[in-house]
């Protein structure tokens, strides 16, 4: 060390290196640390915001020529937040991530009024309806910075939503005053975090700026995409195994009933299937007294009706109706012979 590294380290008050002291040890004591930007902050809204971030992150004001030198002073890359040391900032330090950290602060942000000379940070609306106060002067005030205000029914009445001032307008003295009467907070304060570090890597506000719904639903959607091609390629995995087996069971099944295979599995089907069969059989025999008493009055399976065959209609509109022309004999009897033989075997098929 030199003879002038010496002398100046001689007169480094020791409060001062306390201080950085303390702050290197809480600088190394968390995962993530960051620069926070506190300009313009009241001090009671600073207040309530450190106790909404107690338990998540830390706070800790300090000069930023000593900051500096605590950061310096870890030889981790914590060093590169120096050059965010400018006006009035702070010290945050969280075990969450930076994009957590982020929202957290962002969250923590409050509605303040805001003060002559400051720049209007969106449309300033006065909106319509009764102020709630009484008649004087301060409908004129009203007047005067572009509401539509009167007296109505004995009270102040602002008659539509006025905007009084746009984006980036400069806040005159008396518009602050009408909007301080009125409540109305224009103004959204909070800490803004300039840059933070985190296992080895810098990451600035913007990068940490992100829709957390809008990633969700792309991981989302990219998994689902990801198990539909694993399971039409058949690829087993743990996410495409489950319908994999479910579509081979499935096929199989289909396979075994087109086949008529007798399984315990399918036995349940095939029985409903012969018997719907029965029954659509039973469904175009006319003659009840040839069908056993339980496949009397049975309908198609569905309830549809059965679809004549085009021989059945050829001969419906060929023969003469039975008015026209008497059968003989010998074909009577045949019929006869025919019905009680069909009744027989229908009897035995079905008991």
């Amino acid at each position: 060390m030199t003879a002038e590294a010496e002398h100046t380290t001689e007169k480094v008050p020791e409060w001062k290196r306390s201080e950085v002291e303390d702050l290197v040890s809480l600088i190394e004591s968390y995962d993530s640390v960051g620069i926070i930007d506190i300009e313009g902050i009241p001090s009671r809204q600073l207040q309530e915001m450190r106790a909404e971030l107690y338990g998540t992150a830390m706070l800790r004001m300090s000069r930023n020529t000593l900051l500096e030198r605590a950061l310096d002073a870890i030889d981790e890359g914590f060093g590169d937040l120096v050059s965010y040391l400018s006006g009035h900032v702070g010290l945050v330090g969280t075990n969450e991530n930076p994009f957590a950290l982020y929202r957290k602060l962002e969250q923590s942000k409050t509605a303040a009024p805001i003060s002559a000379g400051e720049n209007a940070p969106d449309d300033i609306v006065i909106e319509e309806g009764d102020t709630g106060m009484d008649p004087g002067p301060f409908v004129g005030d009203l007047q005067n910075v572009g509401a539509a205000a009167r007296i109505d029914e004995g009270s102040i009445k602002v008659l539509e939503d006025s905007v009084v001032a746009e984006s980036g307008d400069r806040v005159t003295q008396d518009l602050a005053g009408v909007l301080g009467e009125l409540d109305i907070e224009p103004k959204e304060v909070g800490l803004d975090l300039r840059a933070v570090f985190a296992n080895g890597v810098l990451f600035e506000a913007d990068e940490l700026e992100i829709d957390v719904e809008d990633y969700r639903a792309d991981f989302e959607a990219a998994a689902a995409t990801g198990r539909n091609l694993a399971v039409n390629a058949a690829i087993p995995t743990t996410e495409s195994l489950p319908p994999l087996l479910a579509k081979a069971s499935g096929e199989a099944k289909s396979l075994g009933l087109q086949a008529a295979i007798e399984s315990p599995d399918l036995m349940d089907d095939l029985v409903s299937t012969a018997d719907d069969q029965v029954k659509a059989i039973a469904s175009q025999i006319e003659d009840e007294d040839a069908l056993p008493e339980e496949l009397t009055d049975i309908e198609p399976p569905g309830g549809a009706d059965v679809a004549e065959t085009p021989d059945t209609a050829a001969k419906t509109n060929d023969q003469p109706d039975e008015a026209d022309a008497e059968p003989a004999d010998e074909d009577i009897e045949t019929d006869d012979d025919d019905e009680d033989a069909g009744g027989e075997g229908l009897g035995e098929m079905f008991g």
